[in-house]
């Protein structure tokens, strides 16, 4: 940021006249223009650090006044990054974005996207591998000086994350570039959010597994010999239908908790606020509807049995209902994000395609970690 002196130095501009003066004095004594020089010295540091603060504080409040107004407000670094794109007139090969962008976006992941907030996705960064435990595994009673290396190497496993790759494709046009960095940020982020979404949710809801290049999806089972990924059988269907008291819907869904309280070695497991449903918006009006009522203040309220909570994705088929446990299912990004101009002619005018890729994984722990229903709701025939 550049500093405007101004006439805000006044108590520097003072000691500066009389150390002129006195250097111009022939009967000035070393003292007394030593004296001055310190003077002088000393009256520029505090000038300055009165001014540059008010300054900075002049800056923060007209950014927190613009962030409140929703207008996008840039870090230096931003700021930088972008600028140089006006300036060469797009992006250079191999571009990484600022760190703080790219948290962004990440951000906006999972608050545009509630799946990827319920399905536990982490950003690691430069990381690539992670390590999660085995809870079951992460204790023990043993006689003491007894050998615990086995009993580590079971609890904890190592994941990584770098054998697939999620490429998004940004076609940015020129007439962006002009309109400054604040706005291709914008631009860039938003069209990052909704694109790496778009994929992650199809990954994590439909993907086929290694094999072609996908993660495993929740609709999918693994065969624990062969690795073979095949879809779900369904285990049931839920009608939501009504009843006096209730009793069909929290029947149904007993069922569903009942199902997933263990996991695929049959031990039990805590289910309690964990469980997840996830339904195409088309099926999540008919649930919406078996399940609202009207409060004695006249409000509508919507609320499943057991603290099931409602999750809606284009991914998943009409007719179909996932029910996901928290926690078990890994889903991670990771690497920076790397901006590349695509070498291929674009048939677009006006517009450079660039190429935007960070790596990407997702799989369950085992194939309990989601079950698949077949939902049939009805609803009444007016005559």
């Amino acid at each position: 940021m550049a500093i405007k002196v101004g006439n805000t130095m006044e108590n520097f501009k003072n000691e500066q006249e009389k150390y002129y003066n006195l250097v111009n004095n022939e009967n000035a004594t070393p003292e007394q223009l030593e004296a001055a020089s310190k003077n002088m010295f000393e009256a520029l540091k505090n000038d300055l650090t009165t001014k540059i603060t008010a300054e900075a504080r002049a800056s923060m409040s007209d950014s927190n006044v613009l962030a409140s107004r929703g207008i996008n407000v840039l870090t230096s670094e931003e700021r930088e990054f972008f600028n140089a794109a006006v300036i060469d007139g797009g992006f250079n090969d191999a571009k990484i974005l600022p760190s703080t962008t790219q948290q962004r976006v990440f951000e906006g992941l999972v608050k545009a996207h509630p799946l990827l907030e319920a399905i536990g996705l982490q950003d690691l960064g430069a990381v690539t591998k992670f390590v999660y435990s085995d809870p079951t595994r992460t204790y023990m009673w043993k006689e003491l000086f007894t050998d615990i290396q086995g009993q580590v190497n079971a609890a904890f496993r190592e994941e990584t994350i770098t054998q697939l790759k999620l490429t998004a494709f940004a076609v940015i046009p020129n007439d962006m570039i002009d309109l400054g960095p604040e706005y291709i940020e914008l631009y860039v982020r938003t069209l990052l959010i909704e694109s790496i979404a778009t994929g992650l949710e199809f990954g994590y809801i439909n993907g086929r597994g290694p094999t072609m290049s996908e993660p495993v999806g929740l609709l999918k089972d693994v065969d624990a010999v062969s690795g073979a990924v095949t879809d779900k059988v369904s285990s049931g269907t839920l009608t939501f239908a009504p009843s006096q008291y209730g009793e069909t819907v929290t029947g149904e869904l007993y069922n569903v908790v009942k199902l997933l309280s263990t996991n695929a070695k049959n031990e039990a497991r805590n289910v309690s606020n964990l469980v997840v449903m996830i339904i195409n918006p088309i099926d999540a009006i008919g649930v919406q509807f078996r399940n609202t009522i009207q409060t004695s203040d006249g409000q509508f309220v919507t609320a499943l049995p057991y603290n099931i909570s409602v999750v809606e994705s284009e991914q998943v088929p009409v007719g179909k209902a996932i029910f996901m446990l928290k926690g078990e299912y890994i889903a991670a990004i990771a690497g920076a994000y790397q901006l590349k101009r695509f070498d291929q002619t674009l048939a677009i005018e006006d517009a450079v395609l660039y190429t935007i890729k960070r790596y990407a994984n997702g799989r369950p722990k085992d194939n309990k970690a989601a079950l698949v229903f077949d939902l049939d709701i009805q609803f009444p025939v007016t005559p």
